[in-house]
């Protein structure tokens, strides 16, 4: 991979991780058609995840830091609960329970986690299919297709009025599911789970934010998992050049992100998906028919 590559995917990334037209799809398509070759499987696909999660954590750090506070605070509380069991069972004492879940922060903490469960098992026991998926053009073009039809029915649905304090953890599953089955390459992430949200009764803006800031855990575990994978399987396999360049396309995408979340913001609002949607549909049924032309 070349120094032009590196730069030119980062730009891909940071562009079309927040606009929703799947990142995935596109570097998939930029790779087959430009023929580029890293030898650490979707490693550096994951490098660039993280440099638009930290675009995610500068625009959101306000509600990260309030997560983290009140996730740590769930913990405190959760462990004092047992306590009070164990004084209760033992000693026979008269104490009421602490109640966890006591604010909209934490009950956005649990929706949280209960959307990265469903998310994680479909990430892992789909792992290998996924790679595959990304090697075949036909699969980003049916992908991008699925991603316009998506987008047409976001922009169709009426505003809800849902946030953290109104929405189920039934809602936070089945948005976990469509996080995980987004990781196909052509299905876009943020278009895929915003339109679950949307379906789900969110009100717009809060399902922006819930969208992007549920994608942290979802990438930070696969960047584990992916190191994991490249050092079990002998040490990392790339020169000190490609290291580089691998830093570079993440900042790049990174950089990028951070403007297109702000512009996310505002398509979300006055309902613009449709050219996006147009968009994919395009693109889709240009990877088809490429497919078909080079087979």
């Amino acid at each position: 991979m070349t120094l032009l590559q590196a730069i030119l995917m980062g730009l891909i990334q940071g562009l079309t991780e927040f606009l929703p037209v799947s990142s995935s799809g596109h570097l998939a398509l930029f790779k087959i058609l430009f023929k580029v070759e890293t030898d650490t499987g979707i490693l550096f696909d994951v490098l660039l995840h993280v440099g638009t999660l930290i675009a995610i954590c500068i625009v959101y750090y306000r509600d990260l830091w309030k997560l983290i506070v009140e996730g740590c605070c769930i913990l405190r509380d959760s462990f004092a609960n047992i306590a009070i069991f164990f004084r209760k069972t033992i000693r026979k004492e008269e104490e009421s329970y602490i109640r966890v879940i006591s604010s909209s922060y934490r009950k956005f903490v649990m929706l949280i986690i209960v959307s990265t469960i469903p998310t994680g098992i479909i990430g892992i026991a789909g792992k290998d299919a996924v790679s595959r998926a990304a090697e075949v053009l036909i699969v980003p073009g049916i992908c991008l297709i699925v991603t316009a039809v998506l987008l047409f029915t976001a922009d169709h649905l009426k505003d809800g009025e849902k946030f953290p304090k109104h929405v189920s953890y039934t809602n936070a599953f089945g948005i976990g599911i469509a996080q995980g089955i987004a990781t196909l390459p052509g299905l876009s992430r943020s278009g895929t789970t915003i339109t679950a949200c949307l379906v789900s009764g969110f009100n717009r803006n809060f399902a922006v934010k819930y969208s992007f800031i549920m994608s942290i855990p979802a990438i930070l575990g696969a960047l584990v998992l992916e190191l994991k994978d490249v050092i079990g399987a002998g040490g990392v396999k790339i020169g000190g050049m490609e290291i580089l360049y691998y830093i570079i396309g993440m900042l790049t995408a990174g950089g990028v992100g951070y403007v297109c979340i702000k512009t996310m913001l505002v398509i979300v609002r006055r309902k613009k998906f449709t050219i996006f949607a147009v968009y994919c549909l395009i693109a889709g049924a240009v990877s088809i028919g490429g497919y078909f032309y080079l087979a």
